[in-house]
């Protein structure tokens, strides 16, 4: 008896834990899908898509798609926050790319419709063949693979921003919060992956988590830099 109710509060402690972060992972990850509105505040108010682009919000939106199917039951069993924290992304991500149709000159309008038909036309393929062509073991597989392309392409893009703030010495097109935020996105959904024993989860978080370290290790040095760059005159004079 005693090693019965060991094992069910050990078992117990693994669901919450598995719990905790897969909540942690949708937490953190809506601070991501909300860091766009100052832009599409920008864009209504000037009631012009002015030089932004539309394509980030795009291939954001086929990531969420991908994801929710990856996490759906018919393809992946006990991965149901996946689909969540994706669902809610992919919403956004669908006013965004709304909002930004309305306002864009006609050529950038019918561009991002015919893209948008086009993210729709890629995301129904991956579910045909899905289910057309495996079983529900192989379905995880071919969706998993998928899937972990996808994001290790998205988490690829921060790559840019570093390259950048190394050139100009400055944090200014890296914001804290959001380096932040992907950071403990990345952590969540890692640890997420590794208590469920989901290598199509937690290897490409694994990478969004080192370069989430990256972006903040860098942010600290050169914010400290740009400080002490500052203050330097004043002792000077």
């Amino acid at each position: 008896m005693a090693s019965l109710s060991s094992l069910s509060a050990g078992s117990s402690f693994y669901d919450i834990c598995t719990l905790a972060a897969g909540l942690a992972g949708n937490l953190s990850a809506f601070v991501l899908f909300v860091s766009p509105i100052p832009t599409f505040r920008r864009i209504v108010r000037n009631k012009s898509a002015e030089q932004f682009s539309g394509l980030p919000y795009l291939y954001s939106l086929l990531n969420c798609l991908i994801c929710i199917w990856y996490g759906l039951p018919i393809v992946s069993y006990g991965v149901i926050l996946v689909a969540t924290v994706n669902s809610i992304g992919a919403i956004f991500q669908l006013v965004y790319i709304s909002i930004f149709i309305i306002f864009a000159d006609n050529a950038k309008k019918l561009k991002m419709c015919g893209m948008l038909i086009g993210v729709f036309a890629i995301f129904g393929l991956i579910i045909f063949l899905s289910l057309e062509l495996f079983d529900h073991q192989n379905r995880q597989i071919f969706v998993g693979y998928i899937n972990v392309g996808s994001l290790i392409s998205m988490f690829a893009s921060p790559l840019f921003i570093i390259n950048l703030v190394i050139k100009t010495k400055s944090v200014e097109f890296m914001p804290f919060h959001l380096s932040f935020a992907t950071f403990l996105t990345s952590i969540s959904f890692f640890s997420y992956g590794m208590l469920l024993h989901d290598f199509f989860i937690y290897i490409p978080n694994g990478i969004g988590s080192v370069l989430g370290i990256t972006q903040l290790l860098l942010y600290g040095y050169y914010r400290e830099k740009s400080r002490e760059d500052y203050t330097l005159p004043l002792f000077i004079s």
